[in-house]
């Protein structure tokens, strides 16, 4: 039996196993696309991940969180945006398997992702400000929740701050690669690669409908914890679309951009945790989920710390402290999860 509105277990796999074809066709376009707009407009790597990878990679995430939040499952509806960030952090030390010359947080020097990192720690600390003060709210929405787009938007500021006066200077290396645009662009014009950006992202977007109705199928039929199947099953398909634009990115020689995308996706992610809140018309959606969502926006956060530290230190070996370390933090949650009281 399924809550009503809720499909059965065949059609919610069917549902994600098209979602998953649909990303893998377009992620590797996305990567492309993207790296052509950012050397075309002049923005740079960094930022065309950030602003134009990130936020439509996170398209799925985003109907999925809605799903669950207007379907009245606030474990769910949190643990998708939060175990998404996870994951995507997590695709980051496969990328350091992939790329062997060095440690791609070394090839990919860049003080804008430095900064995003930490703006990212920042913004998942206020969920956990949320779940300490759960019935503090504005109308139904917690305070805490309306707080991340104004530090996300504040970052975007010190982001592009960054780029037109740095500060600071990675030193460079025989490993670094340098964000240089392609000496021979294309001859598609620029208002046909927005066209495409824009055919890329209603595809990758589609696929969040049934992400979100496949993943509450499989908690109603399996019995198994929606905060579990969130923050692990479906969010491994919504992050899908940075695992391939980040591989495509690295094949392209775009390492910027690839980590970029992850870093902004994750940024971007954050802001679904406010729309998981305000579509949550019951009251504040932390008063209704359990301590599971503390556990894994800890976790996260501790993830985030430990890649802006790799990012910072540069390990030059292939994979560094950070590339064993967060793969070890995200099993340890999903352990956490699994074996933790009630």
């Amino acid at each position: 039996m399924t809550a009503a509105g809720t499909w059965p277990l065949v059609p919610s796999v069917i549902a994600l196993l098209a979602a998953l074809v649909a990303i893998l066709f377009a992620g590797g376009a996305l990567a492309r696309t993207a790296d052509e707009l950012a050397d075309r407009t002049g923005m740079g790597e960094a930022v065309a991940g950030a602003l134009l990878l990130g936020a439509v990679t996170s398209l799925p995430g985003i109907a999925t969180t809605i799903i669950g939040s207007v379907r009245q499952d606030a474990e769910f509806a949190l643990a998708n945006p939060i175990g998404g960030i996870a994951v995507q952090t997590v695709w980051l030390a496969i990328a350091d398997l992939l790329y062997r010359r060095s440690n791609i947080e070394h090839a990919a020097a860049s003080l804008e992702n430095v900064l995003q990192s930490l703006v990212l720690v920042a913004l998942l600390c206020l969920p956990v400000v949320a779940y300490a003060t759960p019935d503090l709210t504005v109308l139904w929405v917690h305070p805490a929740s309306l707080l991340i787009p104004v530090i996300y938007l504040y970052g975007l500021v010190l982001l592009r701050r960054l780029r037109r006066e740095p500060m600071w200077i990675a030193r460079r290396t025989a490993d670094t690669r340098q964000d240089v645009p392609a000496p021979t662009p294309s001859d598609v014009s620029l208002r046909r690669l927005w066209f495409r950006l824009a055919a890329l992202a209603a595809v990758v977007a589609a696929t969040g409908y049934l992400i979100g109705q496949g993943g509450l199928g499989v908690v109603a039929a399996s019995g198994l914890p929606s905060g579990f199947v969130g923050f692990t099953l479906t969010t491994a398909i919504t992050s899908l679309p940075e695992l391939i634009t980040l591989i495509a990115a690295i094949r392209i020689g775009a390492l910027t951009l690839g980590i970029g995308n992850i870093l902004g996706g994750n940024a971007f992610d954050s802001l679904m945790i406010l729309l998981a809140d305000g579509t949550y018309r019951s009251g504040s959606i932390y008063s209704e989920a359990n301590l599971s969502g503390l556990l894994f926006t800890g976790m996260t956060t501790l993830m985030t710390a430990t890649l802006a530290a790799g990012l910072i230190i540069r390990e030059r070996r292939g994979v560094g402290f950070e590339g064993i370390a967060i793969p070890a933090i995200y099993v340890a949650t999903v352990a956490l999860l699994l074996i933790r009281p009630g």
